[in-house]
């Protein structure tokens, strides 16, 4: 009798207890809203928890119950994506026997929603959740919410009667229509609002400053061995060893003398800086007008450096430069400066156009011109101030027929060099003249000619008998034909990514042995894209590397996506972008980075340079500044710039079907391929655990 009555006891107090929770309930909530902009408000949903009770995430693997939120169903607004949550406590649960995802003290969920109407509103539904305490829980509850939302006063609406819940289930199917117009407009206008924030990111930086000066400050350094840069050596030496100066004085005008060279090539390089933007050096490198017009003057040099013909600036001007500098002192020094940048212009040019062209190539900064040009400069000035310093070092240096065979050198170079501007203008223009297969055929004609003329088997005018070949040249010879073994796979489809961005893509290639293997095996991959759509938009004029599928327009892809349930992989890339095709070499092709690509996400490539197909009237675009866009190429390009902040490509995006971000950061060109994997692991993870 009396172990019942304690168990009674026992019992009394457990329920009463279990009473004194509930009517204190460790969880306190409270909610707000935010205002995005006039067409997006956030929810905010608080939950402060007391002690050590934590309530359970969404995405919880465990046997206890996930969060559930529910909204009343309405057209005055649409959810945007799920709600989200923070990153969630993940541990094994002693109790549970299994791990779980919770959350403790205080969490924070948001949910995102397009405002459908000019009227404030509320917005209504609950929240269903589970308590527990070291293994011990309370039966689900469940809390009633509601926001006070306010209207979007530039929703676009077919009638000006107020938009209640009744009257929005009553609309006609055109008021929804437009509804639906209207408010896609105000998402672009949202997501470029909020990618503005990461303009400066890492993901969207270019090449940086340093990267650019150095690699200019080696073409200028290159420019010394030129056949026309070399003889000005001794004419610049002996202008400082006349007169009677001091060794310090001496110096002062060495000094001055580089300084002047660099001031030249600066002012050339601000000149470039204030007349070319960002979008003018875009165009420079993209379009098929000057890349015909470099291949041009590439081909003109290379014939001059053959001995055809000569380059040479103006005599009169020549001259008139060489005049003052005999007058001697800082006036002289200065001319003898602008004469040695006009005498060298015909080998220097070149150097500097392809170094311009390389750091301006995938560049949105305007200041590419200017750092480049003080980079050169200085790679220039230095070795003539040096040697200005130190006169007697000249005896050391001699010139001979060495420089012919360094001029002959760089003509086959610059075939080659202007070949690839060529086959961009030929990408760009989308005439297919110069394909894979025929660029590279090419390039081993021109290399194999290098080569046995480094072996004395061609002679070009200015050229000596070569009785012995010198262990150097050798070497060089070695190098050259290595390099067209090399390349001879090639003309059957390998990828060569160590030229991967030199040469046109493998989509251009007529006979791909990889692509006819891809095409003719059935495997896990081919099972995964064999269900993409035939009549895809541009898939007969673009292409995807060999090996994957995926769509080129973004409103297709999304429609797709959302039929799978996967994320969407974003593509900015260019038929020119030679840091595009890097990628794919080298990063794309990666077993763990191929499996993600093809697996786990739906491809979309969005060519930002095919300005050659035309778009239909019903998907022109206005851009800010009440331009039309036309083109699928400025369409792309345009998308990128005014919801990304970047004109550079590669670009890489990952989205859901509703447009909403992955990420934090897009990406950009990095062949780092574990630092690719954490990108699109991240963007995965956070698509599952919306």
């Amino acid at each position: 009798m009396k172990q019942t009555s304690k168990s009674c006891i026992i019992i009394l107090a457990s329920l009463i207890l279990s009473m004194g929770v509930y009517a204190q309930s460790p969880a306190k909530w409270d909610f707000k809203t935010k205002k995005i902009n006039d067409s997006i408000t956030e929810l905010i949903l608080h939950c402060k928890l007391s002690g050590d009770w934590h309530i359970y995430s969404q995405h919880t693997k465990g046997t206890e119950n996930p969060i559930v939120f529910s909204f009343d169903k309405t057209n005055l607004y649409e959810r945007i994506g799920g709600v989200k949550e923070p990153a969630a406590i993940a541990e094994y649960d002693v109790f549970a026997k299994d791990s779980s995802r919770f959350f403790k003290k205080d969490v924070t969920f948001r949910q995102r929603i397009k405002v459908k109407s000019t009227q404030d509103f509320k917005v209504k539904g609950s929240v269903e959740f589970q308590l527990c305490e070291k293994g011990s829980c309370i039966p689900p509850d469940e809390v009633s919410f509601s926001f006070d939302v306010k209207g979007n006063p530039n929703f676009n609406v077919a009638s000006s009667a107020p938009v209640t819940e009744e009257v929005a289930d009553e609309k006609t199917d055109e008021q929804n229509s437009n509804a639906e117009q209207a408010v896609a407009t105000q998402s672009a206008e949202v997501a470029q609002a909020e990618t503005t924030a990461t303009t400066q990111s890492e993901a969207t930086k270019d090449k940086s400053p340093w990267t650019v000066f150095f690699v200019s400050f080696a073409a200028g350094l290159l420019a010394l061995i030129t056949p026309c840069v070399f003889p000005m050596i001794p004419m610049t030496i002996s202008f400082f060893m006349k007169g009677n100066k001091s060794s310090k004085q001496g110096r002062r005008q060495a000094y001055f003398f580089g300084a002047s060279i660099v001031f030249m090539f600066a002012v050339l390089g601000l000149a470039l800086t204030l007349l070319l933007g960002k979008d003018a050096m875009y165009i420079i490198s993209t379009h098929w007008i000057p890349n015909l017009i470099f291949f041009i003057i590439f081909m003109i040099f290379a014939f001059s450096f053959f001995g055809l013909f000569e380059i040479t600036m103006p005599s009169g001007l020549i001259n008139k430069s060489d005049q003052k500098a005999d007058k001697g002192g800082y006036l002289g020094t200065f001319f003898i400066a602008l004469t040695t940048v006009l005498v060298s212009f015909s080998c220097t040019g070149p150097i500097l156009g392809a170094a311009l062209i390389e750091m301006a190539s995938g560049s949105s900064n305007s200041w590419v011109f200017l750092v480049s040009m003080l980079g050169f400069a200085i790679g220039f000035a230095l070795p003539f101030t040096l040697l200005a310093m130190f006169p007697s070092v000249l005896k050391n240096l001699k010139s001979g027929s060495w420089l012919n065979t360094v001029k002959i050198v760089f003509g086959f170079i610059e075939i080659a060099l202007g070949l690839k501007f060529l086959s961009m203008a030929d990408l760009s223009a989308g005439w297919g003249i110069l394909d894979r297969e025929t660029y590279l055929a090419l390039w081993i004609v021109v290399f194999s000619m290098l080569g046995f003329y480094l072996l004395g088997k061609l002679r070009f005018k200015g050229d000596e008998p070569l009785e012995k070949i010198s262990v150097p040249r050798l070497f060089l010879a070695l190098i050259t034909f290595s390099f067209v073994i090399y390349m001879l796979p090639g003309m059957w489809g390998a990828p060569l990514k160590a030229i991967s961005g030199y040469i046109p893509p493998a989509t251009t290639q007529d006979f791909d042995l990889q692509r006819i293997i891809s095409e003719n095996t059935v495997s896990a991959e081919a099972v995964g894209t064999s269900k993409l759509p035939v009549d895809r938009k541009y898939a007969k004029e673009l292409h995807l590397p060999t090996g994957f599928e995926g769509f080129f327009d973004l409103e297709e892809a999304k429609a797709y996506a959302k039929q799978v349930n996967k994320p969407l992989f974003i593509d900015f890339t260019g038929k020119t972008c030679a840091n595009c095709r890097e990628m794919e070499n080298y990063v794309w092709v990666d077993p763990q980075v191929k499996k993600r690509l093809t697996e786990d996400y739906v491809m979309v490539a969005l060519y930002a340079d095919v300005n050659n197909i035309k778009l239909p009237e019903s998907e022109w675009v206005k851009t800010k500044d009440g331009k039309t866009i036309k083109t699928l190429g400025k369409k792309n390009h345009n998308y990128q710039i005014e919801h990304f902040n970047a004109n550079a490509q590669p670009l890489y995006v990952l989205m859901d079907s509703e447009g909403n971000l992955l990420t934090k950061e897009p990406k950009s060109y990095d062949r780092n391929i574990e630092n690719f994997v954490k990108f699109l692991d991240e963007g995965l993870t956070n698509f599952k655990n919306k």
